[in-house]
């Protein structure tokens, strides 16, 4: 009975990967800033291929600068990792002893002590590049990115932009009356954003109705408020 309690027994967890991050990062945005432009346009013109102009220059802008920044942020996290191995590989080159004293700290943290403390920190300080990587690992908290990060990331935040910014924009592509459209739009886009925050609940090990009830209502105030100063204003 035992042995099926601990067959049964699953641990989960869930460590979101840099393209998921990535691919929320864009679409979180895709859904929401177009959508707010696009009912707060409705609310201002009278045609609906005014507001597929402005939308599709505000996504191709928005796609743009999302996925530079994901390239710039990818880049710097790069540069800093390097920055910090060549750090460390000098440290370990010309300060040994501090650096054996702190594997030594950092695995008697862990519990352990004595002999076996001692056996562990010549494994991991008898080669360069394990001590090195020991040290980033678990001193300094990093890991090494991945060589194509920064071209990926951008690529993917670009693309997860425009892909949920013509969710709100389709209906005025598809529909000539304005007041007609946007009521599509609001629907289409609110059970998008439902749906998203829900998915990224689940993707992420948070609870998912609150990630989709969240979500739901970040996007529909960024639109109504939208919506209501471009009728004042007009």
């Amino acid at each position: 009975m035992q042995h099926s309690e601990a067959q049964e027994h699953v641990e989960r967890h869930f460590n979101a990967s840099e393209t998921v991050r990535d691919i929320v990062i864009g679409m979180s945005d895709g859904l929401t800033v177009p959508f707010a432009l696009a009912a707060g346009l409705s609310g201002a013109l009278g045609t609906t291929a005014t507001v597929v102009i402005a939308g599709l220059a505000e996504i191709a802008a928005g796609a743009i600068a999302m996925g530079l920044g994901g390239y710039l942020a990818a880049r710097t996290d790069a540069e800093h990792y390097e920055s910090e191995l060549q750090r460390e590989r000098w440290e370990i080159e010309h300060l040994p002893d501090r650096e054996r004293q702190e594997v030594e700290d950092y695995l008697s943290g862990l519990g352990l002590e004595g002999e076996t403390l001692q056996k562990a920190t010549d494994a991991i300080c008898s080669d360069e590049q394990r001590w090195i990587d020991f040290m980033m690992k678990h001193e300094l908290g990093l890991e090494k990115p991945e060589p194509k990060r920064a071209r990926n990331s951008s690529l993917t935040i670009g693309a997860s932009y425009i892909v949920g910014g013509l969710i709100p924009l389709s209906p005025y592509m598809l529909l000539s009356q304005p007041a007609t459209a946007l009521s599509v739009s609001v629907i289409v886009t609110l059970i998008a954003l439902f749906l998203f925050g829900y998915a990224k609940g689940k993707f992420m090990g948070t609870k998912a109705l609150k990630s989709a009830g969240a979500t739901t209502l970040t996007g529909g105030l960024a639109a109504g408020a939208a919506f209501l100063i471009a009728r004042w204003i007009a």
